[in-house]
């Protein structure tokens, strides 16, 4: 059966259960947020114990990696994902079940070829364009600065 393009996005939307915007972007919003607050709370902790502001920054961060980690190897971070959608990708909460959550799932082949060749397969590609990107911009920025 041949079909127009109008024919087939008529077909999509009318198959396609409809999507709650509000509903995700707030849930997105929220989510993100108390994962902020958490990370907020760790920060404050840590400078209340003396620690300097570099060093509990680097704490915090260690610490909500670590959590990202923990709850994804408990499998709590997918259900939260599920929830929360976006918002739990941007944290650096999304990161740590970018690189723990196929290291589970490859676990049952062992920890060379399952854990540490799948660890990476998806926060990989993030660390390169990262990089890739901040070194683009303090490219550009040394640039103008010159200028």
């Amino acid at each position: 059966m041949e079909m127009t393009k109008k024919q087939y996005k008529d077909y999509v939307k009318q198959v396609s259960p409809a999507s709650p915007l509000v509903a995700d972007m707030a849930r997105a919003f929220v989510s993100g947020g108390l994962i902020c607050t958490v990370g907020q709370v760790f920060s404050l902790l840590y400078r209340s114990m003396g620690l300097s502001q570099q060093t509990a920054g680097t704490l915090t961060s260690v610490t909500m990696i670590f959590l990202g980690a923990l709850l994804t190897a408990l499998n709590v971070y997918d259900d939260l994902a599920r929830f929360s959608g976006a918002g739990t990708v941007i944290p650096i909460t999304g990161f740590a079940n970018s690189v723990a959550s196929p290291a589970m799932e490859f676990r049952s082949e062992g920890l060379i070829l399952g854990v540490g060749a799948k660890m990476f397969t998806v926060a990989g590609p993030v660390l390169v364009y990262g990089i890739l990107s901040s070194a683009a911009y303090g490219l550009i920025l040394w640039i103008l600065q010159r200028m």
